[in-house]
């Protein structure tokens, strides 16, 4: 199988990806279980994709059930070296408004119920996390947004939560006393096991609504989800094809590829045969 260049992980309301030629679909079973949903590879932009969806078609998984792990190690079977996700987020501050796009550069991550690593069983290893986002990735994602004249923010600080039940309007003011700019449920744990898997991970965060801070604005629930996801899924996609455009080929001026370089600590003689054949594509680089 040609090796895909791009994941592209589609949250809330994105199910698939129009203009995909040469469209295949491909169902994997990794070493963690099950991806969510068949990869849907194809070309867009003269670039070699694949898209998953994060909750499955339909929405079947709450995010603290999506196989976080079997999404991103099914990514790695295919070859894939950059991930792009879609993802439904309320702002947290007055200044991004709703249908706002920010481009992410930074997570609080206060989920607890998840697997957020591919290490464990006999083998540790300890990422730098401290530019979870891969600069470059992101870069151009922002670009492309203003190109095409859409309301964006460069940079912002996603608070992941557990959920499902989205926040109390007491966990909303502490969060925003915290000065986190946007909450979600997903991304902080995909960018985790993106960095551990040596892939460069960038987020298109979409502003839905308001969480329930806001004076004058209603509380978030899914019928205003849905609604303003509706609205703003053909400009996520606009970005992702103007971003393939201009995204050089090579990748350069990111350490993203070379995350587990200094990051493994056990003695290679010591780590279970087991634990070696299920982390085979993550570790081989450095482990005979």
């Amino acid at each position: 199988m040609e090796k895909v260049e791009f994941g592209i992980i589609g949250g809330s309301g994105f199910y698939q990806i129009d203009g995909l030629t040469d469209l295949k679909e491909v169902k994997l079973e990794t070493p963690f279980g099950s991806p969510s949903d068949s990869y849907f590879i194809g070309t867009l932009e003269g670039r070699k994709v694949a898209f998953l969806s994060r909750h499955g078609r339909g929405h079947k998984h709450i995010p603290s059930d999506v196989n976080f792990r079997a999404n991103i190690y099914g990514f790695k079977m295919l070859g894939t070296e950059r991930i792009i996700s879609m993802s439904a987020v309320g702002s947290m501050k007055e200044e991004i408004k709703i249908l706002d796009i920010v481009i992410i550069d930074q997570y609080i991550d206060r989920t607890y119920r998840r697997q957020n690593t591919f290490f464990g069983n006999g083998i540790a290893g300890h990422i730098s996390f401290a530019h979870p986002i891969c600069p470059v990735i992101a870069d151009y994602l922002y670009k492309a947004t203003e190109k095409l004249n859409l309301p964006v923010h460069e940079g912002g600080i996603y608070l992941c939560i557990e959920g499902p039940q989205f926040s109390s309007k007491a966990e909303s003011f502490l969060y925003r006393s915290w000065g986190v700019d946007v909450i979600g449920m997903t991304n902080a744990t995909e960018a985790k096991l993106a960095r551990e898997a040596e892939m460069c991970y960038a987020t298109i965060a979409m502003s839905t609504d308001y969480d329930c801070w806001h004076e004058s604005e209603e509380a978030v629930n899914v019928e205003m989800l849905i609604e303003n996801l509706n609205k703003n899924a053909q400009n996520a996609k606009r970005i992702i094809k103007e971003a393939l455009k201009i995204i050089p080929i090579e990748r350069t001026g990111c350490e993203c590829k070379d995350a587990l370089k200094t990051s493994l600590i056990t003695r290679a003689d010591l780590i279970p045969q087991e634990t070696k054949e299920k982390v085979e594509l993550i570790i081989k680089k450095y482990i005979k």
